[in-house]
């Protein structure tokens, strides 16, 4: 298997495609085993390195707090590990988050930037506090988040719209496995380190292409904060799609315009 030693800890990654080199990073909770459908158009048009964050998947367990510096870094030592000088950088959600610091701590190293349903972070626009549904159960907890990953989805939006609801069931199915002890400490210190992000003041340091993707209906990244990174990195543009924090699923537009300006 692929590792990169990397600040002491092993991450997995795998490396697969031809193409305009590309890091994927990806979100809250999320790891290579579980992320082969939103991985395959970009593997289809990149040579695409993506990895699972410290603490989760096949990577090194946590072994204690971390912060999104912390992230970033490690990303960029996996850049040095596949010797890539620079590349172009999709971050999806809690992805969004590092790839914005890796973007205002290595300007030079992001040839290109997508940043998919994510927040800067601070009084600039932060994420919902999703830590803080770790108290509740897991049906409260499940119900929480299908108003968040989407605020239009009521009971009888649900009903009308069965696409919608596979996507919600597919979700529910993904919150009610089990999880070993290891996978929920790693899973609360990437949630802490999402907690602390602030990257607001910074973001004008940011040199190459971006773009901003957001859902409309989106209750975690709200579109405001997709549009207060666009205010705020000179080269940027914001693009609003239909749906909410999943929209990339949802709307058939999102994925493809995505690939088409990361392959500029």
């Amino acid at each position: 298997m692929p590792y990169a030693s990397v600040d002491g800890i092993d991450l997995y990654f795998e490396q697969q495609g031809s193409g305009p080199r590309l890091l994927f990073i990806n979100g809250s909770g999320a790891t290579l085993a579980g992320s082969g459908i939103l991985l395959a158009p970009f593997i289809d048009a990149f040579d695409i390195v993506a990895y699972d964050a410290r603490g989760l998947g096949r990577s090194t367990p946590s072994s204690g707090p971390y912060t999104m510096a912390n992230c970033a870094a490690d990303a960029a030592g996996l850049l040095d590990h596949v010797g890539w000088t620079s590349c172009r950088v999709v971050g999806v959600s809690f992805g969004g988050m590092v790839a914005q610091e890796l973007a205002v701590t290595h300007p030079e190293r992001v040839e290109r930037l997508a940043l998919l349903c994510t927040s800067p972070g601070g009084s600039t626009g932060a994420s919902y506090p999703l830590h803080e549904l770790k108290g509740l159960d897991s049906a409260a907890r499940a119900a929480r988040m299908v108003e968040l990953i989407d605020i239009r989805f009521t009971p009888a939006w649900l009903a009308d719209h069965p696409r919608d609801q596979a996507l919600v069931d597919f979700m529910a199915t993904r919150l009610s496995a089990p999880k070993s002890a290891e996978v929920l400490t790693g899973e609360a210190a990437q949630l802490d380190a999402r907690r602390q992000h602030d990257v607001g003041d910074r973001l004008e340091v940011i040199t190459c292409p971006t773009l901003v993707a957001s859902g409309r209906y989106d209750g975690i990244a709200p579109p405001g904060n997709g549009q207060a990174i666009a205010e705020r990195v000179p080269a940027a543009e914001l693009r609003l799609y239909e749906g909410g924090h999943a929209f990339f699923v949802q709307d058939p537009a999102a994925l493809p315009e995505i690939t088409a300006f990361l392959g500029l």
